[in-house]
């Protein structure tokens, strides 16, 4: 499966959360809240099992242990465009952790890198060499 559709994801899933956003928005800024927390939960959706054992077991900081997924939201100034800014992050997120990636195959260095890596270590190694005390 080269990746899974991203309408998939039923937004109506999604739990969001006003909260009040960091940084620079002047008198504005401890009063509204515009910056959106995104909570999916991953094992609650509605997603084939395949896709959830996929996504929980993608490596991502964003989602927790427990499978939820967890965006934070705040680029913009409105809450509106912030949500549809999760939304979006949600998506690329899902489309990231499904994608397969194609296997890796092995190399071997060649052996004039070889030659240059040796030669570069002893190069550092005869500058490191000169650092030593000076005798008198």
């Amino acid at each position: 499966m080269p990746h899974a559709n991203p309408d998939l994801l039923n937004p109506d899933e999604a739990e969001f959360m006003a909260i009040r956003a960091q940084g620079n928005g002047g008198q504005n800024v401890n009063k509204v809240s515009n910056a959106v927390h995104l909570r999916f939960d991953i094992h609650a959706s509605s997603l084939p099992p395949a896709i959830k054992q996929q996504l929980c077991g993608h490596r991502d900081q964003r989602i927790s242990d427990e499978g939820v997924i967890v965006i934070k939201a705040q680029r913009f100034r409105s809450l509106e465009k912030n949500r549809e800014d999760a939304l979006l992050r949600l998506r690329e997120l899902f489309v990231l952790a499904t994608t397969e990636l194609p296997a890796r195959t092995a190399t071997r260095p060649t052996r004039a890198s070889q030659r240059r890596r040796v030669e570069g270590k002893v190069q550092r190694g005869q500058v490191k060499a000169l650092r030593g005390k000076v005798q008198d």
